[in-house]
C-alpha cells in the first residue's frame, strides 16, 4: 500500500505544481512565464523523485508504468494499481486548482496548437526521449541515487521549454486526462493518452536493441 500512496502523492504533487504554475500564468496574464512553468516542472518531478523513488520507483506517469512492465522491470499485475494512484492523485490536483482558481479556463489542461497528428507525433517523440533517459537511469522499481532525479527532472524541463508552446509537453496520460476532464477539454485527450504510452514502448524497443544484454532482461515481480 505505500508504493500506492506514494504514487498518489507524487502524481498529485506534480500536476498541482506543475499544471498549477499554468493556471497561475493563465488567471495572472503571464507572470509566471513560459520559462517560469518550465522549470516549476522540471523541479517537481526532480523532487518527487528523490522524494519517493525508494518507496514506488517514482514513475508518476501510467506511460512510464506500462513501458516499465513491457521492459520485463515491472510487474504486471502492479499495472492497474499504479495507474489508479496516479490518475487519482492527478484528479486530487486539478479538483483543488479548480476550487482556488475558478477563474481558469484551462487549469493547465494540454491543448495542442497545431493539428493533431501532428501534435501527436511530437508527443510521441517527447515521451520517447524521456523514457529514454528514464529506463537507462533506473531498475524500475529503485530509482539509482541522485542520477535519476537530475537527469529525469532535466529532460522534463528541457522538453516543456522548447514544446510547451505547441501540445503543453504532455507525455504522461495521467497529466492529461485530469485537467483535460474537469476544465472540459476533452476535443484532443486522446491524443494525449495514446501518443505518451507508443513513444514510452519504443523507447523500450530501442533500449533492446542497444542495451539487449542488460536492459530489460531481469523482471521485477
Amino acid at each position: 500500500m505505500k508504493k500506492y500512496i506514494a504514487e498518489f502523492i507524487g502524481t498529485f504533487s506534480m500536476i498541482f505544481c506543475g499544471t498549477g504554475a499554468m493556471t497561475i500564468n493563465e488567471v495572472t496574464d503571464g507572470d509566471v512565464t513560459h520559462v517560469g512553468i518550465a522549470i516549476t516542472w522540471g523541479l517537481i518531478v526532480m523532487a518527487m523523485i528523490y522524494a519517493f523513488g525508494e518507496t514506488s520507483g517514482a514513475h508518476f506517469n501510467p506511460a512510464v508504468t506500462i513501458a516499465f512492465a513491457y521492459a520485463k522491470k515491472f510487474s504486471w499485475k502492479e499495472v492497474p494499481k499504479y495507474v489508479i494512484a496516479q490518475i487519482l492523485g492527478a484528479f486530487a490536483a486539478s479538483f483543488i486548482l479548480w476550487f482556488l482558481f475558478p477563474a481558469s479556463e484551462n487549469l493547465g489542461a494540454t491543448i495542442p496548437t497545431v493539428d493533431v497528428w501532428r501534435a501527436f507525433v511530437l508527443e510521441l517523440l517527447l515521451t520517447f526521449f524521456l523514457m529514454v533517459v528514464i529506463i537507462n537511469v533506473s531498475t524500475g522499481s529503485k530509482e539509482m541515487g541522485i542520477i535519476a532525479g537530475i537527469a529525469v527532472g532535466a529532460v522534463v524541463l528541457l522538453e516543456a521549454m522548447f514544446a510547451g508552446p505547441i501540445t503543453n509537453a504532455s507525455m504522461n496520460p495521467a497529466r492529461s486526462i485530469a485537467p483535460n476532464v474537469v476544465s472540459g477539454n476533452l476535443q484532443h485527450l486522446w491524443m494525449y493518452i495514446l501518443a505518451p504510452i507508443l513513444g514510452a514502448l519504443l523507447a523500450v524497443v530501442s533500449c533492446k536493441l542497444i542495451k539487449d544484454d542488460n536492459c530489460c532482461d531481469t523482471p521485477n515481480c
